[in-house]
């Protein structure tokens, strides 16, 4: 990622997201190469990553999009190309007919759901989604193979009698995960599986895979991809979402404020619970440029947003000099799950989206305003 120690960010409008064009790149690069090493096919996962103004960029290097519902489908369709993949854990009858018309690939959660459509998507690939039953992961909220999931088939609820209906199987069990939990996953899948997987004509590995980390075991994946192509014949597909955008955005923000209760409080225009979710959700600390944890450097300040709840905190960090009014922070690894999940709780405005591209321009690609906050609520 580029260090944001440059004037501009100085000198942009705040709160906005900020894609890093070269670090976008960096991603796709890698991403691409281990297409061409194996044969596999790697999708956009647009649930953690829609900015959709540099889909014809993505589009250079990987092979479509994978989508939770028709939105996201539409989305894929129009701005993308490539191939349009689409899992959902229930279709709405008067949604199918249209996902239909626009997807390539379309995986069903259960065996009632596919009994159910099968006609109405006739011509497509259609695939079903099993739960291994196998967790590699210790978050209950991102564990697909928890008890009680209600996310894919487990052997047991298996029905044979729907394998004339399918050209593929498909899991998602990842969750920020190296090659090692996908080695585990796949035994699993093979153990419980594996007599059906020669008879489809593709399997997909799901998301969760975080390629683009500099500690992924690449060589590890490419292996797993490799032998089970080689063993049962089928076309592999990936679809991870943060690999994509990992390390290739901030969140620009200003210092509105100085407080004290009990120790320094620095009051933003960005905020916790409209701005990255995740911080509440998970909890989740993201990293911050030039800032250290709490006590590691000589002043340290509670970050928190201008919203009315008292929870709205992003956390503790330390920095070298005092906070001023009019400073600028950065928070990083922005890009992913955080325009996605956005929202404007409390009136507080939607930050821009911008990028800064290779040539180290800046480009502002939407600004939002009253309107849009109006417009959501009747």
């Amino acid at each position: 990622m580029i260090k944001p120690a440059r004037d501009i960010f100085k000198e942009i409008t705040t709160p906005a997201y900020v894609l890093d064009e070269a670090g976008l790149v960096r991603n796709l690069e890698i991403l691409a190469d281990v297409q061409r090493r194996t044969g596999c096919k790697i999708l956009l996962a647009q649930k953690a990553f829609s900015m959709f103004s540099v889909y014809s960029l993505i589009a250079k290097y990987l092979s479509g999009t994978t989508a939770s519902g028709l939105y996201e489908a539409k989305l894929g369709r129009e701005e993308f190309g490539g191939e349009v993949h689409v899992f959902c854990p229930a279709y709405k009858e008067s949604e199918i007919g249209e996902i239909a018309k626009i997807s390539d690939h379309i995986v069903f959660n259960s065996v009632r759901q596919l009994m159910r459509f099968k006609d109405s998507c006739a011509g497509k690939s259609l695939g079903l989604r099993i739960n291994p039953e196998c967790s590699t992961q210790e978050e209950p909220i991102y564990d697909p193979c928890a008890e009680g999931s209600r996310l894919g088939v487990r052997l047991c609820d298996f029905d044979e009698s729907v394998l004339p209906f399918i050209d593929g199987l498909h899991f998602h069990t990842l969750c920020e995960q190296n090659s090692d939990a996908l080695e585990q996953t796949l035994a699993a899948v093979e153990e419980r599986f594996g007599k059906y997987l020669y008879q489809m004509k593709w399997l997909n590995f799901g998301g969760g895979h975080h390629i683009t980390r500099p500690d992924y075991d690449i060589e590890k994946l490419c292996a797993l991809i490799t032998r089970v192509q080689e063993r049962y014949g089928v076309q592999v597909y990936l679809e991870p979402g943060e690999a994509i955008a990992l390390r290739a955005g901030w969140l620009v923000t200003e210092v509105m404020d100085t407080v004290r209760n009990g120790m320094d409080i620095a009051i933003l225009d960005a905020s916790a619970a409209c701005h990255m979710p995740d911080v509440l959700e998970m909890p989740y600390r993201p990293p911050l440029y030039l800032s250290g944890k709490a006590g590691e450097k000589k002043y340290t300040y509670r970050l928190a947003s201008r919203t009315c709840l008292a929870g709205d905190v992003i956390g503790d960090y330390s920095f070298d000099e005092p906070l001023e009014i009019g400073d600028r922070l950065c928070f990083e690894d922005m890009a992913i799950y955080s325009m996605v999940k956005n929202n404007t709780f409390n009136g507080m405005p939607l930050p821009d989206i911008a990028i800064l591209h290779t040539d180290g321009s800046y480009e502002v690609v939407k600004s939002f305003g009253y309107e849009d906050f109006k417009e959501r609520l009747s």
